[in-house]
């Protein structure tokens, strides 16, 4: 696959997961719906339920943004799967021109975002490294 493929790829692909870096070291994942703005992932905490609107991905890039994004694509033909790891920077974006342009990325690509726009934070990855691999 070319690398333009593998971009159209991922900017498809429904959701991904963020990795970020604990206080004490461990690593914490969880599933993200996303978009590409350039070479950069966008996402926001929306209105899916939640505990808390303060969730430990924002504390943990305020305290480390080493951050490692995967998108990925499973079938039963293992000839299509395929990964993208994206591993960058993050940054907690609360509010803004900069927040705006985010979420009305994200509400082009998730027509639930449409019915009710997301307000929460916006997480921006500045992606330094990709690593590619795509079967056949």
């Amino acid at each position: 696959m070319t690398p333009d493929e593998l971009r159209a790829l991922v900017a498809g692909a429904p959701v991904a997961r963020l990795a970020t870096v604990a206080a004490d070291g461990h690593p914490h994942l969880v599933p993200i719906c996303f978009a590409l703005d350039g070479d950069r992932i966008v996402s926001v905490v929306d209105a899916k339920p939640k505990a808390s609107l303060a969730l430990r991905r924002l504390d943990h890039v305020r305290a480390d943004p080493r951050v490692t994004v995967l998108v990925d694509h499973y079938e039963d033909d293992w000839s299509r799967l395929w990964w993208v790891r994206l591993d960058g920077r993050a940054r907690v974006v609360e509010d803004g021109p900069e927040h705006a342009a985010a979420v009305a990325r994200l509400w082009a690509k998730y027509p639930q975002y449409r019915d009710r726009p997301p307000t929460g934070p916006v997480l921006v990855v500045e992606v330094a490294r990709r690593v590619t691999w795509a079967a056949g």
